[in-house]
């Protein structure tokens, strides 16, 4: 075999194995909110996340291939010998690979596309020495570190917040739901539109286009969702002396409240005053939780969650089919440029993706989800925060606005960031003991690391298939 065959084999085998764990690690993105609030099982969302990842990589993950081009380091230090560019790419390719099954071994969701650029900044800085690396870039790379779960999480924090208030803590949740559904599902498909549109399939669409398809999209999902969400029948609550479960909840609260009162205060007429109210508002409270039908509640809330499961898978495939068309990019770009290099002998400002590569990926992605992917799924669905599809949706829909609010300002986005953000802020509204701290310290360090340690896996791969091909 002569050594440029044995180049494209030895890349093509690379690519594969990092596709192969993007599907491993990064899918748990778009399915791991699924699984964990049981909207879907592991099965089934293995399935749908195969359709619709390699639907996504091989329809529309054409335009690819810029990790050099993206302004990581100075493209003029490999001119001279473009074989060195071959061997850093492939060296990016093994070192982001064997990161990317280390933290999948462990269930830890790392970003795919901070781990090639650390790969991309590790063998440059060896090549070029560091000021050969654009340093500005790497610094807005690392600000998305903490702005893209921040951000997620204060939008996923405040639409679990409206669906606590409108419709959870409502007297009558199936109509606040059947009533308020809609307008979420116009939202949600408006935006994870927008967010395919700007971030995804690079339709080259006006701003106005897009917000006008995405405004058609979002309408019509809304008006088929209320034909959906009306043909969830549930029995009407009936109230057993007058008494609501809300009204039980609400009662308790009032009670604590009192309680402070008494403790804090100081006049003896005030206090034998409280003191009567307090005892009397006790005895209501323990009547009202006898009377209240919390059974009949419960199957309520058990309907709501209905609505919401149909609302998150829809928005878990959408978030799929892009997922599939921007992180494929992340195997086969670098494997498409290598194959740019051997055929003409330069660099170039880009390279054209052949369509049987765009299937490779889409199949190793697959293959990657279907033989350890639920490894981070578990870690995303189940580890951080305990999720019902409320909660899911509200951390789907808070991922999505903020990768379409990063992209449309051109700043840089980790998937895996945002989704982990989001995922935290819906565990937030429910408070700080919702949330698993210990997980949350594991992924966070894995975070930090990320960039640091594939760059000096990329070193130590470069320079042995520097030794074994030169």
């Amino acid at each position: 075999m002569d050594p440029f065959t044995l180049i494209q084999t030895v890349t093509l085998i690379l690519a594969f194995y990092m596709a192969w764990n993007i599907g491993a690690n990064d899918v748990a993105n778009a399915m791991g909110t699924s699984v964990g609030s049981k909207a879907l099982t592991l099965k089934r969302a293995v399935f749908l996340a195969a359709i619709l990842e390699f639907s996504g990589a091989f329809l529309v993950g054409s335009n690819v291939s810029e990790t050099i081009q993206k302004g990581i380091i100075d493209p003029h230090i490999f001119q001279s010998d473009p074989m060195i560019f071959v061997l850093g790419m492939m060296g990016s390719l093994l070192a982001t690979g064997a990161l990317l099954q280390l933290a999948s071994y462990f269930g830890l969701p790392i970003s795919t596309t901070h781990a090639i650029v650390g790969a991309v900044i590790g063998f440059g800085a060896v090549v070029g020495g560091v000021n050969a690396i654009y340093w500005n870039e790497l610094a807005w790379i690392t600000s998305s570190w903490i702005l893209s779960p921040f951000l997620s999480g204060i939008i996923s924090y405040a639409i679990f917040s409206i669906i606590q208030r409108k419709i959870l803590f409502a007297l009558d949740p199936i109509a606040a739901a059947q009533r308020v559904a809609p307008y979420f599902v116009f939202f949600c498909f408006a935006i994870i539109t927008l967010s395919m549109l700007f971030h995804g399939l690079n339709l080259n669409l006006s701003t106005v286009d897009s917000l006008l398809i995405s405004g058609c999209v979002g309408l019509s999902a809304a008006l088929a969702s209320k034909l959906v969400v009306r043909r969830i029948a549930e029995p009407t609550l009936q109230l057993a002396d007058g008494f609501h479960p809300y009204q039980a909840v609400s009662l308790q609260k009032a009670l604590h409240h009192l309680q402070r009162v008494h403790i804090s205060n100081r006049n003896e007429e005030y206090s034998r005053e409280i003191s009567k109210i307090l005892t009397q508002v006790e005895n209501l409270n323990e009547t009202v939780k006898k009377s209240a039908p919390f059974t009949q509640s419960t199957q309520h809330y058990h309907g709501v969650e209905k609505i919401f499961i149909t609302m998150q898978i829809l928005s878990a495939c959408l978030v799929a089919f892009a997922h599939g068309a921007n992180d494929v990019a992340n195997a086969i770009g670098p494997a498409a440029a290598v194959f740019g290099v051997l055929k003409t002998q330069t660099i170039s400002a880009s390279s054209t993706v052949p369509t049987w590569l765009l299937a490779l990926g889409g199949g190793g992605i697959i293959i990657g989800l279907a033989t350890w992917g639920w490894r981070v799924i578990e870690t995303v669905g189940k580890k951080i925060t305990e999720l019902t599809p409320t909660r899911g949706f509200a951390a789907e829909f808070g991922a999505a606005t903020t990768i379409l609010l990063a992209s449309k300002l051109g700043l840089p986005i980790s998937t895996t960031h945002a989704l982990i953000g989001a995922v935290l802020g819906v565990g937030m509204a429910r408070g700080l003991k919702a949330l698993n701290l210990q997980m949350l310290k594991e992924i966070v360090i894995s975070w930090i690391v990320t960039i640091p340690l594939c760059a000096l896996f990329s070193i130590i791969a470069f320079y042995l298939l520097k030794l074994f091909f030169t």
